[in-house]
């Protein structure tokens, strides 16, 4: 076979890998975020079609320019809660606008190839956010289903629960909680061929046909027109351009940080290449820009869609490129159908996905890893006072948590006979070296002192108070047996704590006078 047939052989069965595994994958993912990009548009208390919108941007954006190949880009509910309140707060054209700057904003961010840095935030103040973000989804949405409408905030939404629940609006509840019903039954139902269809779309169709057949009066979804007439022009503020402000950067550091995770968590999915982030970030940045632009709602990565592609067989990033194509070939020759759909059905989908977002497994692991209480006022400040308070004030725990325990040195002195014997553990840094200096000062003047060195971490502060007590107790008639300092210093210096902590051997200490 000559070259050409070679490489034309290699092409078609690499167009026949793709319509084997992308394209059906690509089906599924189409399924799972029509009624996913609805009811987050609902839940921002944006126009419906302003979701689709991010889902069709979303899906050819990101899909074409993403440097994470099988991330599936699209509106998320993890920005639902803070969408919501700068559109109360600034309107829904402004919201767009911030949208467009901060997409400018990750685009920078990714130019200059900071994407890596968003992965020191603790996962516990992840996990928090998105644990208090599906709270508020949950509180609020739970109106909807039950026939009222969503409060101000947590607070009032929970006080408005039980008049609530004594005044039930027939059709709407049974509907909102047959929503629910199904998508639970999907969730536990055996694995079947009937599985293979997503859960959302099940439960979205399932419910609006029984709302046709019953006749209910409730409320649907409504459309201004179809796509292209849906598209709108965003507009700058008219004054608080502080609070514009604060919705760029909250917007672009949020969105970038939900992003970068859910790249490097679909990684975990697959053995294709690995994402490079700061091309993501670039390309999540773009799409931001252009969905502000077109009137749609922000984007991020997200780990649910993205999870429903790998599940499905997709290989490529023509699976993300293509659930686009199709979402923009049915809100343009088919949105008529969402008419169907009753807004307590999407309301109901909403509360699945919100009590998903507060998960069981990373809740026992932070209690494992001692983080628990970074998630716990994290979850606190988000539901209690604002999502910015939350993300803040678990980050502050998170640095007050890693301090303690960088200051966490156990220095225990010991009299044997004529020889005194300090045995230092623990992380030595500069939060530990008072500590460290008022056990030293129990050892007299003059003493014979073996010190033994078993600490995970030590930095140039513990070092240097390490030095200058061991040169002042020679000068003074001590005798010192210890490991030279610095080979210490080359083995543990500026190393990150241990988890398992591995002690230095007594009987490799060595004379630090002879050493010398």
């Amino acid at each position: 076979m000559t070259k050409s047939g070679v490489e034309g052989a290699g092409l078609a069965g690499s167009i026949r890998g793709v319509l084997a595994s992308d394209v059906p994958a690509s089906l599924v993912v189409f399924l799972v975020a029509v009624p996913l990009c609805m009811g987050i548009a609902l839940a921002s208390g944006a126009p419906i079609m302003s979701g689709l919108i991010a889902g069709v941007v979303g899906g050819l954006v990101v899909g074409l320019l993403g440097g994470a190949p099988l991330l599936v880009s699209g509106p998320a509910a993890g920005l639902a809660v803070m969408v919501f309140g700068f559109i109360t707060e600034l309107g829904f054209a402004v919201t767009c606008a911030a949208v467009a700057a901060a997409g400018l904003v990750q685009m920078a961010l990714g130019g200059l190839k900071v994407a890596r840095t968003a992965l020191a935030i603790s996962p516990a103040v992840i996990h928090g956010m998105l644990a208090g973000i599906g709270i508020l989804i949950v509180l609020g949405q739970l109106h909807i289903v039950l026939g009222g409408s969503p409060q101000a905030n947590a607070w009032e939404n929970l006080r408005q629960l039980p008049p609530q629940l004594s005044e039930l609006h027939g059709p709407a509840t049974i509907l909102g909680l047959l929503t629910i019903g199904l998508l639970v039954l999907w969730q536990v139902m055996p694995k079947s061929r009937l599985k293979q269809l997503p859960g959302p779309l099940v439960a979205v169709v399932g419910a609006s046909a029984a709302a046709a057949v019953w006749g209910a009066d409730v409320k649907r979804v409504e459309l201004a027109g179809d796509f292209f007439s849906s598209l709108q022009l965003p507009s700058l503020p008219q004054g608080h351009w502080g609070a514009f402000a604060v919705a760029v950067l909250s917007l672009a550091l949020v969105a970038s940080a939900e992003s970068l995770l859910s790249a490097v968590a679909t990684d975990k999915m697959h053995t294709g290449p690995r994402a490079n982030l700061d091309r993501e970030l670039f390309a999540q940045g773009l799409a931001n820009t252009v969905s502000g632009l077109l009137g749609g709602l922000p984007i991020t990565g997200v780990i649910v869609r993205s999870a429903a592609n790998i599940a499905a067989g997709g290989k490529t990033r023509v699976s993300a490129v293509l659930h686009g194509v199709w979402m923009l070939l049915f809100v343009t020759l088919l949105a008529s159908l969402l008419g169907l759909v009753p807004l307590t059905v999407l309301a109901g989908l909403l509360v699945f996905v919100g009590a998903k977002l507060v998960n069981v497994h990373h809740i026992q692991e932070l209690r494992r890893r001692g983080e628990l209480s970074v998630y716990v006022v994290t979850v606190a400040g988000v539901v209690g006072i604002n999502l910015l308070a939350g993300i803040a004030l678990g980050l502050a725990v998170a640095v007050a948590r890693l301090l303690w325990q960088l200051g966490k040195v156990q220095v225990h002195v010991k009299k044997d006979g004529e020889v005194h014997q300090v045995r230092v553990g623990g992380a030595l840094t500069f939060v530990g070296v008072p500590k460290l200096s008022a056990a030293l000062a129990q050892v007299p003047m003059g003493a014979q002192v073996e010190l033994e060195l078993a600490v995970e971490t030590l930095d140039h502060s513990g070092y240097e108070a390490l030095d200058s007590w061991y040169q002042t107790h020679r000068k003074t008639g001590g005798h010192v047996r210890m490991e030279p300092l610095e080979e210490l210093w080359q083995r543990k210096g500026g190393r990150a704590p241990s988890l398992s902590p591995t002690p230095v051997s007594p009987s490799h200490s060595l004379s630090a006078e002879g050493a010398r």
